[in-house]
């Protein structure tokens, strides 16, 4: 008959034994190279600690004439910023994304003062949630700009478009975007939807102090 103490070894070899093999397909990867690679190169992405965009930095001809644009046209809000920055400039910031402007001393470096509005040209672009109120104000200042409507055929989804540009030529878009579906080429794990989290400490009363 077998001992008590033979079966308790024999068990314990057992599970040593189905360990080693465990080690083995992870370490094999339990899979083809192609499915290795792909794993690596998401593993790489994920290492990746990216939040959201912060903010988006301007060259401008005039400070001043920028921030008047960019708070009475698009809403945005002069904030403070360290006073280590010892160049002209200015920050703004809403909607969770900031606006860093720099003035520029060199005119090369600006687009021409004049040139036609081209959607395919850089820019950045704002959601929108009710285009008819932008389009008009932006009819009420006096700002030339171009209306697109991109209709997606196989969703049968229709984006709405309004282009227009800063005093210093830079591009500007405001969209509905949110009505066509993203739909990832690769893994939909890979996107990272942004979290309230990434807005930075906002002083919505100082004038109260």
């Amino acid at each position: 008959m077998e001992s008590k103490a033979h079966r308790v070894e024999d068990e314990s070899r057992d599970r040593a034994n189905e360990e080693k093999e465990k080690k083995k397909v992870g370490d094999s990867g339990g899979g083809s190279e192609g499915e290795k690679e792909e794993r690596k190169e998401e593993e790489e992405e994920e290492k990746m600690p990216l939040m959201a965009l912060n903010h988006v930095s301007r060259l401008c001809r005039s400070v001043k004439d920028s921030i008047e644009f960019y708070t009475k046209v698009l809403g945005f809000v002069e904030i403070e910023r360290p006073q280590a920055l010892d160049f002209e400039g200015a920050w703004l910031f809403n909607y969770g994304i900031g606006i860093h402007l720099v003035q520029c001393h060199d005119e090369d470096r600006l687009p021409p003062e004049s040139h036609p509005l081209d959607p395919m040209d850089n820019h950045i672009s704002f959601q929108c949630e009710n285009m008819g109120a932008v389009e008009q104000k932006l009819r009420d200042m006096g700002i030339e700009y171009k209306k697109r409507t991109v209709d997606d055929r196989e969703s049968g989804a229709s984006i709405d478009q309004l282009f227009f540009t800063d005093p210093d030529g830079f591009m500007v878009e405001i969209c509905n975007c949110e009505n066509l579906k993203l739909v990832p080429t690769g893994s939909m794990g890979k996107i990272k939807l942004p979290f309230d989290r990434h807005n930075p400490p906002v002083e919505l009363n100082k004038e109260e102090r």
